[in-house]
């Protein structure tokens, strides 16, 4: 059997509450950089034009 530390290696599908959170603040956090990525790129694009 190929696993760690004597578990297995497969990603977890139960998570706490505190770690939902914490990784929703991280993709909000993410997803709010592309926006700020994405309006940047729509200013340069309209200057340039």
């Amino acid at each position: 059997m190929n696993d760690c530390c004597g578990v297995s290696c497969a990603p977890r599908n139960f998570f706490t509450k505190e770690e939902r959170v914490e990784m929703l603040k991280e993709y909000k956090k993410t997803l709010e950089q592309e926006a700020k990525g994405v309006g940047e790129r729509i200013r340069d694009l309209e200057k340039n034009n």
